[in-house]
């Protein structure tokens, strides 16, 4: 017998942002092999890649003109221009997964997550903070992959960034990448615990 069966069947969606260099990509990784019945929705974007990522694991590597055939199609749960690329998150993707019962955690920046919280107000907005703007300079400067000019740019936009935490439903501070995927874990438990009103 069922003691409760208002429980929910449809999938929880996340949302995950921060300054670029915060380790959002490092924390996704070590959170999802410890927290299963969440995946991670890969977004699409017309930059090109960087060493090491791969197409349709990191991101959906399109170009400009196709990224704009998806606009116009309506494609997107939403898109924007971060650092001089565009970025989108592949509706049907989200929609179809969410509905089989599967929670999904986007990993998108500030300006996209406030875009998602308008369209679907039930996400849940997570924001990844570095314990200190040095911390996150230094970070940037050890990926080798941004020039100098783009450094400065993420770090101003980082700025701009971190001024919108309360507009989101939680804080997690990237000192300890262990802690923070504990930290993630623990509040996605939280939020399939709760009870449906």
């Amino acid at each position: 017998m069922t003691i409760y069966k208002g429980r929910r069947t449809k999938g929880l969606l996340f949302v995950l942002s921060g300054p670029s260099g915060v380790g959002k990509d490092a924390l996704l990784i070590h959170f999802l092999e410890t927290c299963p019945g969440v995946t991670k929705c890969v977004t699409a974007t017309t930059r090109d890649p960087r060493p090491g990522e791969t197409a349709g694991k990191d991101y959906q590597f399109i170009s400009l003109d196709e990224f704009k055939r998806m606009i116009e199609a309506g494609e997107f749960l939403e898109y924007a221009e971060v650092h001089d690329h565009l970025y989108g998150t592949p509706r049907k993707l989200v929609e179809e997964t969410l509905e089989s019962g599967i929670d999904v955690i986007l990993k998108i920046d500030v300006q996209g997550g406030l875009a998602v919280k308008k369209l679907m107000p039930e996400a849940i907005l997570v924001f990844l903070a570095p314990p200190s703007i040095e911390e996150l300079e230094r970070r940037l400067r050890n990926r080798l992959t941004e020039s100098e000019p783009e450094i400065t740019k993420r770090l101003l936009d980082a700025g701009s960034e971190l001024e919108r935490i309360p507009e989101y439903d939680y804080l997690i501070e990237n000192g300890d990448l262990a802690d923070a995927a504990d930290r993630l874990r623990c509040l996605v438990m939280a939020e399939r615990s709760k009870i449906e009103r």
